[in-house]
Formats: structure tokens, C-alpha cells, sequence
């Protein structure tokens, strides 16, 4: 009996599963420059940004900045104290508000500004910070925060920036936490003439500035957060198209390297219309008309910078050629362009306000690769793709991260969370009224910051029943619920959820072999098994839709 246990759990996990099932997260110590970065203090409360005008010098050959950022903001309380965010090894130059120079003090990355009088509840007001320096130089982008100074094949300058989870303060002024997004931007980049600069929106003007450097000034009319703001540097040829999309006509813009311009016509032309036809279709109207859509290359492997994605999946199917999923259907298409992209949607027009929560951006993008394999070859492939996403979860650690300390949860909040929703899409048991869930979270969030919780109880709501145990499980423990199964010669069939969370009551399909799969809805109290004719030998629980654990005895 309890070989029959282990077999079934190794069949179902794995053995990196099983033998990772019961770790715990460790225990983690936190800093003042923790909580300083991921905090909600009231020196970071008490103004709602609104509008910044970032104005930034960029030398490539010194790999050093220099600029200005305008802040420009509502008071929400009156206050003579706030705080913004600059990392220590670039220099706060000067601090400007009103003409004058008002004193700052520096703890860790963050700067605390003292204004001459106090600045009143519903006040518009604004300052300006100066800087300068080297910015922390990314070593693997986008996996670790910074700049990218690379040369491209012909030797000429390629710079880019790549800062989510560390942080836009990395390089630039700026309130760094999410849960406080300007309404609108304006990025001004100026760079070595002969080089071009590409970040989010629109491109409003180019200057010459007739001391060897050009301005590119883009403007963003949409509400944008901090790591999505980009720079994007280098020797760029420019071509267009249209997608006619639900809101009307979306301009498409594609920035390359000419050595990849022919090849990008051909490969953009695969992939993007597509992927704007299912997002639109399971996800609403692409959310950020106003400032278009491009695909900028970038020497690094991508990033979903709104309005303008990073590419550097090398004009390859896959992920850099390999199907991240093994079940064959992820390799033919690209998976930068169409997960980065899916973050147009999730991760940047609805923004978690911690990171703790990125799953909300993760999961869902995640899934969103899914589903976009559905539209293009139907449910079935859809669903043998999110099965095969299993095999790169490892269980190790819970998806929810620690709030308030600006710390991400495990990377299982891509995989493990695609296979959450889509356990939530089975559960609810109607494929359209599903697709309208999804696209009312856009409708319902629009531009908005949220968190985890805010989502959840919307599924919840749409789907008309309570998710939250069952979120709670896959959120915040490591280890899967396991459905227990028990035959016995003097008692009927009982089962069970063994799970973390109490009164864990997930529904799940089951089967006796070869009949139709009905829904039973176990709790964590031992209860008779509503399957007429289930026997030790033919009795069948969904693990293809359900990621769980199974014992049967």
C-alpha cells in the first residue's frame, strides 16, 4: 500500500518534486533598506505622482548618465518631508523646487527632500531632481537590474536599460514602487549624434543640440510604471505596419538593427498580428492605443517595456530555439514576442502594487502563451501546452512573496501560476464565460494598480464561487494539495484534499475508466465518494487539468 503511494506521487511529480514537496521558505532577514525600498511610509504617501519629464544625457563611451527628472505631483496629506528613490552610487547633484535649492539627506537608495513650508492636502505642485554618474551596469539582463552597454555586429555603441524587481532608481530618479504610477511621461534621451534613441510612446521630436548630441523626446500619454520606462540606443532602421483592432486602427513599430532588417519583415510578420488577434480575443482591446505598439531589438533577451518590448530572441521560434513546454507546441512560435507582449496586458496595464503579488503579472502572461497556442491550434494543443509548462516547476518555495521589502516570490509564479488559472478555467466549467472573466479584469482594473487580493476576489465574484482557499494554496505553501482516495471492505469510498490551507475545497473531476468525468467537491474532512461504481482499480481523477497531488488506497 504505501509502494503504491510513492508510485503514484513519482508518476504525477517528478522526482525534483518530490524531493523539493516539503521545503519550507527560509526564514529571511530584512534591512531598513528593505523596507525604505518597498515600503509605504508616509514620506511616500503623501503625494501621488502624476507626471515626470525624465531628460537624461546618456555617454556611452563613459558608460555614465547625467540628466534631470521633473516630478510633478498631487499632495494627498499635508507634508514638509517625502522620499524618492536614487541608487547611492549615482549622485544627487541638486534638488530643485521653486527656483531653489531645498536640502536632501541620502540613507541607502533612498532620498528624503525638506521643502521650505509645509505643501497642503490637494496642493498640484512639482520639483526637479538633478544627477549624475555610472549606473550599476546589468551583467545578466534582464535577470539582473541595470544598463546593457554592448556593441552591435559593426562595432557601433548598443545600450539599453533592463531594471525590473531592482528597481528604475538604478537610473534614474524616480518614486520606485508600483503602487504610484505617473498619468502620463515624457522621456527626453539625449545620445551621440548618429545613434538614435527608442523608449515608450511616441516620438515627438528630434533636436540637435549642436555639441555632438541629438534629443529624442517621446511622449507617453498613458499611465506607465517605473521599470517599464526605457531607453533603447543604438543604430535603428524603422519600419511600420497597422492592426486593425478592436478599438480601431493600432500602429505598429518595428526598430532593428539593419543587418536584421530583412528578417524581421518576414518573422515580425508571423508572430505580432497574431498575437494581438488572441490577446484581444481572451484579454480586451490592447491597452494603450494612444502610445502604439513596437518591438524594439534590444542586446539583451527582452523585456515587456509598455508600448515598447524588447526583443532578443535572435528572430528565433521558441525560447531561443527550444520549446520551454516539451509538448512540441511552443516551438513554433516566439515566445518573447508573444509573453513580453502579453505583459501589455498583465504587468502593465494592470500592475500589481508590490512585487510580492507578481504573480498577477507572471501567472497570467504565462497562461497567456496557452492560450494564444489555443487560438492558433486549438483547446487541445492549449491544454498540452500549459500541462507541459509542469515540467519547469519546481516547488521549492510559495509563489507570494514578503510584502513591504520589495522581494518577488519563486519564479514558480510563472509556470505554477498558468496552471492555477487554468485550473480555475476548469473549474468554472464554461469556456465563454471564462473569456469574459479575463477580459473584464482588463475593463475592471484599467490602468489601475491592484493587489492579489483585489484579483482574486473579482475571479471569485465572476465566477460565483469563493477561490480564495484554493489560491491561498498555490500562493502561499510550497507543497500541492494531494487528493486522497481511500477503498475499504467494510465502509464505502471516503476522500479528501490533504492541504495546507483548512477547509481546502477545490473542485476536481473524477471518473470510474471510461465514463464521463463528473465534478466532486472534497474538503479536508474525510466524506463518501459521490462516484457510483469507483473501485480501487478503475477509479480516475483529471491530473492533465488539474495539478495535484493523488493517493489511492
Amino acid at each position: 500500500m504505501l509502494l503504491k503511494k510513492a508510485l503514484l506521487l513519482a508518476a504525477l511529480w517528478g522526482p525534483a518534486q518530490l524531493a523539493s514537496a516539503q521545503l519550507m521558505q527560509p526564514k529571511l532577514a530584512f534591512t531598513r533598506a528593505d523596507t525604505l525600498r518597498g515600503g509605504q511610509p508616509a514620506a511616500r504617501t503623501c503625494y501621488d505622482i502624476k507626471y515626470y519629464h525624465l531628460d537624461v544625457r546618456l555617454d556611452p563611451a563613459q558608460q555614465s548618465v547625467s540628466g534631470s527628472n521633473l516630478f510633478r505631483f498631487a499632495a494627498t496629506q499635508d507634508f514638509t518631508r517625502l522620499q524618492f528613490d536614487l541608487f547611492a552610487n549615482l549622485a544627487v547633484d541638486k534638488v530643485l523646487y521653486r527656483g531653489q535649492s531645498v536640502p536632501f539627506v541620502r540613507e541607502a537608495n533612498a532620498v528624503f527632500v525638506t521643502f521650505p513650508q509645509a505643501i497642503k492636502k490637494g496642493a498640484q505642485d512639482e520639483f526637479t531632481v538633478q544627477y549624475s554618474g555610472k549606473p550599476t551596469v546589468a551583467k545578466k539582463a534582464p535577470w539582473d537590474g541595470g544598463l546593457v552597454f554592448a556593441k552591435d555586429a559593426q562595432g557601433a555603441p548598443w545600450v539599453a536599460s533592463a531594471c525590473q524587481g531592482v528597481g528604475a532608481s538604478i537610473w534614474w530618479p524616480t518614486k520606485d514602487q508600483q503602487a504610484d504610477e505617473v498619468d502620463s511621461m515624457l522621456i527626453s534621451i539625449s545620445v551621440p549624434t548618429g545613434l538614435q534613441d527608442v523608449s515608450n510612446g511616441r516620438l515627438r521630436r528630434v533636436t540637435d543640440l549642436k555639441d555632438g548630441y541629438t534629443r529624442f523626446d517621446w511622449a507617453v500619454r498613458n499611465p506607465i510604471n517605473n521599470y517599464d520606462v526605457a531607453l533603447n540606443v543604438g543604430h535603428y532602421t524603422h519600419f511600420s505596419d497597422t492592426y486593425a483592432g478592436e478599438k480601431g486602427p493600432l500602429t505598429l513599430d518595428y526598430w532593428v538593427l539593419p543587418a536584421n532588417l530583412a528578417k524581421a519583415k518576414t518573422h515580425f510578420a508571423a508572430n505580432v498580428k497574431p498575437m494581438l488577434k488572441s490577446m484581444e480575443h481572451w484579454f480586451g482591446p490592447y491597452p494603450f492605443y494612444e502610445d502604439g505598439y513596437k518591438l524594439v531589438d534590444a542586446p539583451h533577451l527582452g523585456m515587456e517595456h509598455q508600448s515598447a518590448v524588447a526583443y532578443g530572441n535572435k528572430y528565433l521560434n521558441g525560447y531561443l530555439g527550444s520549446d520551454r513546454s516539451g509538448s512540441g507546441w511552443g516551438a513554433t512560435w516566439d515566445f518573447i514576442i508573444i509573453h513580453e507582449s502579453g505583459h501589455e496586458w498583465f504587468g502593465n496595464n494592470i500592475t500589481s502594487k508590490d512585487i510580492a503579488d507578481m504573480w498577477v503579472h507572471e501567472g497570467f502572461t504565462c497562461y497567456s502563451e496557452a492560450l494564444f497556442v489555443e487560438s492558433q491550434f486549438g483547446k487541445p494543443a492549449g491544454q498540452a501546452y500549459v500541462h507541459g509548462q509542469r515540467q519547469n516547476i519546481q516547488n521549492a518555495a510559495p509563489i507570494l512573496g514578503p510584502y513591504g521589502v520589495n522581494k518577488e516570490g519563486s519564479g514558480d509564479m510563472y509556470d505554477k501560476g498558468s496552471n492555477l488559472l487554468n485550473m480555475v478555467r476548469t473549474v468554472v466549467n464554461d469556456d465563454e464565460k471564462w473569456r469574459q472573466m479575463l477580459r473584464g479584469l482588463g475593463k475592471t482594473f484599467y490602468h489601475q494598480t491592484v493587489t492579489g487580493d483585489q484579483v482574486i476576489a473579482y475571479l471569485s465574484k465572476e465566477s460565483g464561487r469563493d477561490l480564495t482557499k484554493i489560491f491561498a494554496q498555490y500562493l502561499q505553501y510550497s507543497t500541492l494539495p494531494i487528493l486522497e482516495v481511500r477503498f475499504s471492505k467494510t465502509q464505502p469510498p471516503m476522500c479528501r484534499w490533504q492541504a495546507s490551507v483548512p477547509g481546502f475545497d477545490l473542485p476536481v473531476r473524477v471518473r470510474t475508466k471510461g465514463g464521463e468525468y463528473r465534478f466532486l467537491t472534497p474538503t479536508t474532512k474525510w466524506a463518501p465518494l459521490a462516484l457510483p461504481g469507483a473501485t480501487l482499480e478503475n477509479v480516475e481523477v483529471d491530473t492533465f487539468n488539474y495539478y495535484i497531488g493523488v493517493l489511492v488506497e
